[in-house]
């Protein structure tokens, strides 16, 4: 199946197309036009048409992100398919993430209806007297989006959604091995009443497409979620634009002695395996009481040996494979080179895509299973000796996305909120949880930014002061 990419609301093919195939067994799942520099041209200019002939009111935003969130929640299941057979993602959790998309344009919505601005009190100062005086929220221009693989719809309606909102036509560039997912909600976007030049679709590598648009000097804002090396890189190519990163982890959850260890350990279960750990708020540094840590040690063993592992097509699959070959190839090389630094390993065995889920007890510091971002199914598990340590071990990391802390102690958990370096801390739950209306985002190589739709709308436009004098 060829689907055309999208320009100034018109189908666009290529002489070279990217085949989109199943990461579980290769399977077609569609062709996309291998767009370029060009293109992303002529999709910038049409974005900056539709901005400058100005009539889409902020009503109609709302409408428009109302009326898709009542098709896409219709539509759930078609759209749960795309996402397992492009990115591999298991049946269950791809319909929670159509779900959630529905939820993320419902936000956009609101923030669609409530977009103002605020009164300034002027005569708070002996200057400012007999003036009125309040600032109003302006669209900053064109938005250039791009976004990962690992949540080809959600991820892209937490870019659209606010965009629409906040009254910036965009031009998107979806990740080169998921584009279906994203081609098909501005497709029912468009359906919903968006015009239909208001979003175009540059599909196609980074290389030839997201370098392009991100060096354009028409694009006023880039927002991004992907890898920390793509994300300085965008930083570097666009120093005079406002750039928004959401960019990566290796999140840790602290367990305490007084911990529900049943809770832990099926919160671990699902918190560091679930879509094999290609999320980035996957749990993935457990870090535990040594009072407890062999007794949590091997209950994480004996639950994680119970995930099932294959088809995400098949109902009762909760780990599918990793988004490529050369991912789970990596993956196997950093277990590999932890087994050789003497730390004991379970699972982690691999069979093309897939990867067994890996269990990694007491790893030395400088192995990449600890310090990097792993993004494939292993948790690593360390002991330590107090709380002191706990954070200290916690927030030595270069990313600073989410973190969580299980325990029964409150003054524990408030200290957690306030000394973890994080820019979310999760009390008794792992950090792989996220509301799609919550600040989201990290400090450090986690991000600048925060997601959720009302932060993302303030990103996306600028305030402009008016003062009136009598």
């Amino acid at each position: 199946m060829q689907i055309p990419a999208r320009i100034g609301g018109r189908a666009v093919s290529a002489d070279e197309w990217i085949e989109v195939l199943s990461p579980y067994d290769g399977a077609p799942v569609a062709r996309v036009p291998a767009l370029g520099a060009d293109h992303v041209a002529e999709a910038v200019a049409a974005a900056a048409a539709a901005l400058e002939r100005g009539d889409f009111p902020q009503h109609r935003r709302a409408e428009v992100l109302e009326r898709a969130a009542e098709l896409l929640a219709e539509r759930t299941e078609e759209f749960a398919v795309t996402i397992a057979r492009e990115a591999g993602k298991p049946i269950r959790d791809a319909r929670g993430e159509a779900a959630r998309c529905v939820d993320t344009l419902r936000f956009s919505a609101v923030e669609a209806r409530k977009l103002g601005g605020e009164v300034i009190p002027m005569d708070a100062s002996a200057s400012g007297a007999g003036r009125l005086g309040f600032a109003l929220r302006h669209p900053i221009g064109v938005v250039a989006a791009i976004s990962p693989f690992n949540f080809p719809l959600n991820l892209v309606a937490h870019k659209l959604g606010p965009a629409i909102a906040a009254g910036c036509p965009v031009v998107l560039k979806p990740a080169e091995l998921t584009p279906v997912s994203a081609m098909r909600l501005v497709d029912l976007l468009v359906e919903a009443g968006l015009p239909a030049d208001w979003i175009s679709v540059v599909t196609g590598t980074g290389a030839d497409a997201g370098m392009p648009l991100v060096a354009h000097p028409g694009p006023a804002l880039v927002t991004f979620t992907g890898s920390v090396a793509v994300g300085r890189r965008i930083q570097d190519t666009a120093p005079r634009k406002r750039v928004l990163l959401e960019l990566g982890s290796n999140a840790p959850v602290i367990v305490e002695p007084d911990a529900d260890l049943d809770r832990v350990i099926s919160a671990v279960r699902l918190g560091g395996f679930s879509y094999s750990g290609q999320s980035c708020i996957s749990t993935q540094r457990v870090l535990v009481s040594h009072e407890i840590y062999e007794k949590l040690l091997d209950g994480l063993r004996a639950a994680v040996a119970t995930l099932v592992v294959g088809d995400p097509l098949a109902e009762g699959t909760e780990v599918g494979p990793l988004i490529s070959g050369a991912a789970a190839e990596r993956v196997e090389s950093w277990l590999a080179a932890a087994r050789a630094a003497g730390a004991d390993v379970t699972g982690g065995v691999r069979r093309g895509t897939l990867l067994t889920p890996a269990v990694v007890a007491d790893p030395p510091r400088h192995l990449d299973v600890y310090r990097q971002e792993v993004f494939g199914p292993v948790i690593t598990v360390t002991p330590y000796a107090d709380l002191d340590e706990a954070i200290a071990l916690a927030n030595d990391s270069d990313f600073g996305l989410q973190a969580g802390i299980f325990t029964a102690d409150i003054g524990a958990a408030l200290r957690a909120a306030r000394e973890l370096a994080f820019g979310g801390v999760l009390i008794n739950q792992v950090p792989t949880f996220r509301a799609d209306q919550q600040p989201y985002g990290g400090l450090r190589d986690a991000g600048n930014t925060r997601e959720g739709p009302a932060y993302a709308v303030n990103e996306m436009t600028e305030l402009r002061f008016v003062t009136v004098s009598a």
